[in-house]
């Protein structure tokens, strides 16, 4: 048992607990119920959920959401293209960001899946000072994904 001012009361049943509670005109409310003997504090129960709910936002605000951005190729690159490519992963990995390059192949080009695994490797290889390959180039469907991530 916890009082209004954080003084540690004890243990005592819970009768007890509930007569100080309402003799202090507050809430008796179990902080650690899964504990044994359970915890509990008496405390202004509307401000003691608004201390929550704040604190809950405090903890959102500073965590960093990563998001994913997708890059598409296609077999018949030309190197400048990809290296323009490569300049806007370069960006979203500088933001924190992963990035799913994307290799899509259209018709004839299924036939021809297993010769064009070199540009996710070039790809990777451009990126290599500053990402890291997270999930290795793997054939989906009509097309070739891979993961990469900034270093660490």
């Amino acid at each position: 048992m916890i009082g209004a001012e954080g003084q540690q009361l004890g243990i005592m049943s819970s009768r007890e607990a509930l007569k100080l509670a309402e003799e202090a005109e507050l809430d008796l409310v179990k902080i650690a119920p899964t504990a044994n003997p359970p915890v509990c504090k008496i405390v202004d129960y509307g401000k003691y959920k608004y201390e929550q709910l704040r604190k809950e936002k405090e903890a959102k605000k500073k965590q960093k959401v990563i998001e994913i951005k997708e890059i598409r190729l296609s077999p018949n690159i030309d190197t400048n293209d990809l290296n323009t490519k490569v300049g806007a992963a370069r960006k979203f990995l500088a933001k924190g960001n992963k990035v799913k390059v994307t290799l899509r192949f259209r018709g004839r080009e299924m036939a021809h899946m297993n010769n064009s695994k070199h540009i996710l490797d070039d790809f990777a290889e451009n990126l290599s000072d500053i990402a890291v390959v997270e999930k290795a180039p793997k054939v989906e469907g009509r097309s070739m994904t891979m993961f990469l991530t900034e270093k660490r």
